[in-house]
């Protein structure tokens, strides 16, 4: 045999001897490794077994809380919503377009709604609550001919008049973002009582720049309102479409603590019924001695409304208050009686076109008026005696739909206050507002407006001044 032969043969003798010492251990090792393949597949199938029952509980869980759901008033009331039902009932005002929507805020009496379908309301899962946040941001460019006596706003009452160290200046530009809006609008108009809480701030409280300045806030419930919110003697839906933010110097712009009652007399008819935050703002300059101002009862006012859908709506309002002033030598205890008659009315013209008026008269209530920037609802005689002032408002606007897109208001105002001699050369006795505008609905969301504005302010001693501004302003609504 051959070496290498044999030197093959040996190591295949020895492979074989390794194989047979080997093999016992082998056989130990693999059964060990069966047992633990064994071990490991039960605790898997444990481990499924306990999986399965969580995904049942979790499964059963969310059965439970869709079915919960599914029985919440304020889901089932966007399911309506969805389906294109109503939940409400359209009001017969008519929702105009406004730069500056001073209608949302207002109340409506039972389940009267400027918008029944709801639309951006959130519903609150397992309540009746639906919720509405919206954010107004706007930014307003204007450029006046000579100092306004407010840039941020087109107050005739603060106007120079020639003569006045301030009347003059030149030209001045300013920009600001003081209009802005936040608000906050809580409904169940599924629950008995119709239930609403409303809330609103801009941003022109006192001094420069963003000022936090609380507009609404109140609750209201059975036709019931109380909080802060528009007067009685107001009118919110007769308020022009102005990008100026301040509007006409006459219309009636109160807005006051107070309690209210609606009462539905009909279809196109209401009445109601308010007692609210007396201020009996008296010309100090006038006083023969120091006092103070005071107030024995409450504002009372009260409003009759007559409403159509196809026509519009009319509005008769009017206050009694009482004006008072307590003090020593040459004042005493005085006290007056103010009142005042507000008609006022939104009507349709055509089918894009639109009046608003407001015809005011009365005695002590010119702080009911916009222009309310001086205490002019009262002063002392010459002999001392208090007396309410006689004023005069007259208003109105025509607003004219060119199209779809674009839409044009005009509007006018006028205040005259019957003033004592003794208020001096200097006091306020009239003023004139007017403005023109283009307002281009550029998306659902976005607005840009461009005015004109003429101001012009004349005092007792028949000195004036007038003020010619253009305002440009831009404003996104969240809805």
């Amino acid at each position: 045999m051959k070496p290498n032969n044999m030197k093959s043969y040996a190591a295949i003798i020895a492979l074989v001897a390794a194989g047979i010492i080997t093999a016992p251990a082998q056989s130990a090792d693999l059964d060990q490794l069966k047992s633990d393949m064994q071990t490991m597949q039960n605790n898997m199938i444990e481990m499924q077994k306990k999986i399965d029952a969580l995904e049942k509980e979790k499964a059963e869980a969310a059965g439970a809380q869709n079915a919960l759901e599914k029985s919440s008033p304020s889901i089932q009331e966007m399911n309506k919503v969805a389906a294109g039902q109503d939940i409400g009932t359209n009001s017969p005002v008519t929702p105009r377009d406004s730069f500056n929507d001073q209608q949302i805020a207002a109340q409506r009496p039972n389940d009267l709604s400027l918008d029944p379908k709801y639309r951006g309301f959130i519903p609150v899962p397992n309540t009746p609550v639906l919720i509405k946040f919206n954010a107004k941001p706007r930014v307003d460019f204007t450029a006046d001919n000579r100092y306004s006596g407010n840039p941020d706003r087109f107050v005739t009452a603060q106007i120079p008049v020639k003569g006045d160290p301030s009347y003059g200046g030149g030209e001045q530009f300013n920009v600001n973002t003081r209009a802005s809006q936040l608000s906050l609008d809580v409904r169940a108009p599924e629950m008995p009582g119709n239930l609403r809480f409303y809330y609103q701030n801009d941003f022109f409280g006192s001094g420069s720049g963003m000022q936090y300045r609380l507009q609404q806030l109140y609750g209201q419930f059975y036709n019931i309102t109380a909080g802060f919110t528009y007067s009685l003697f107001e009118d919110p839906d007769a308020w022009p479409d102005t990008v100026d933010y301040e509007g006409p110097n006459s219309v009636i712009f109160a807005r006051r603590a107070l309690a209210k009652y609606m009462l539905p007399l009909g279809d196109q008819l209401q009445m109601n019924f308010g007692v609210e935050a007396p201020s009996s703002e008296i010309d100090a300059s006038t006083a023969p001695g120091a006092f103070t101002a005071s107030s024995a009862t409450p504002d009372f006012t009260a409003n009759v409304r007559w409403e159509n859908a196809k026509r519009g709506h009319i509005q008769v309002s009017g206050v009694l208050r009482d004006i008072s002033a307590h003090g020593g030598a040459g004042v005493g205890d005085q006290s007056v009686v103010g009142y005042g008659i507000n008609l006022c009315s939104s009507l349709n013209i055509f089918a894009r076109d639109s009046i608003q008026e407001q015809v005011i008269y009365g005695q002590g209530i010119f702080r009911y008026f916009n222009d309310d920037f001086i205490n002019n609802d009262a002063a002392f005689d010459s002999s001392g005696s208090l007396k309410a002032l006689p004023v005069l408002g007259v208003m109105g606007a025509y607003t004219h739909r060119w199209n779809d897109d674009f839409r044009s208001t005009a509007s006018f105002g006028y205040v005259n206050i019957d003033n004592q001699a003794s208020q001096g050369p200097n006091a306020y006795n009239q003023t004139y507002y007017g403005s023109a505008n283009l307002i281009w609905q550029v998306k659902k969301h976005l607005s840009i407006g461009v005015e004109g504005l003429f101001g012009r302010k004349e005092v007792q001693s028949g000195d004036w001044g007038d003020v010619f501004r253009v305002q440009t302003a831009i404003m996104y609504s969240l809805f």
